[in-house]
């Protein structure tokens, strides 16, 4: 992803003034001229980056999933030190409308108690959090909205045929060279509906990182997706 963001950024008129990896860690900046930092690292690190960005007075877009056990404590440290951070599961324009989908989808499927719904996500054998924060979204909203659901589960297969369910059942496969692929699957003795998110490459990503980064240029407080995109 940040080789990806740095071959996109000159075409989205930004000019890469700092990277940091494994070899020069984002902490031992101690004060950047950047204007907005993207973290697209590991969800160990995912907090001590944003709290470090805040600390030296650097907006961040956080890219990285996994880390969201440490949401309410991480919110509450940028708010009170009047910081700025962009976070989102996903970044691509493409995976949020597919979200919308998947709410409404959800809702009308509240009143269908016959249908089973599962979810299946794959992605590259590298992805270090399974299920993705992706999946975490489409979960979390398919059970907000659909009353016999309480929780969602990580299962390595699924059960056969349709069982009285109180979790979403999550397969997470990792595969060579997946970006990303999310499947929403409901089914009964009679008939299977399916809505398909495939990610063709990290391009998607990368673009709504950087759009992210425009946005949150001059901002303070903590914003996601749906401000960008004003759903």
């Amino acid at each position: 992803m940040g080789k990806t963001i740095e071959s996109l950024s000159e075409k989205m008129d930004f000019i890469v003034s700092e990277i940091y990896d494994e070899n020069i860690p984002f902490l031992s900046c101690k004060q950047s001229k950047a204007d907005v930092a993207i973290d697209f690292t590991i969800p160990e690190l995912a907090a001590i980056h944003i709290k470090h960005a805040t600390d030296i007075g650097l907006p961040l877009v956080m890219g990285t999933t996994g880390w969201y056990q440490h949401f309410d404590e991480v919110s509450s440290y940028v708010t009170d030190k009047n910081g700025s951070l962009f976070y989102a599961t996903n970044f691509s324009i493409g995976v949020n409308l597919f979200f919308a989908l998947n709410r409404n989808l959800a809702k009308w499927m509240n009143a269908q108690p016959s249908y089973y719904p599962r979810m299946i996500e794959i992605h590259h054998t590298e992805k270090k959090d399974a299920p993705s924060g992706t999946a975490i979204t489409l979960a979390e909203q398919t059970i907000q909205n659909i009353d016999r659901l309480h929780s969602y589960e990580l299962i390595k297969q699924f059960e056969s045929g349709v069982i009285d369910q109180k979790s979403l059942p999550i397969q997470a496969l990792r595969e060579p060279n997946v970006p990303g692929t999310h499947t929403l699957i409901y089914e009964n003795d009679i008939d299977k509906i399916e809505i398909t998110h495939e990610a063709k490459g990290r391009l998607g990503f990368a673009q709504g990182a950087i759009s992210a980064a425009r946005f949150l240029v001059g901002k303070k407080g903590i914003f996601n997706m749906n401000d960008l995109l004003k759903f």
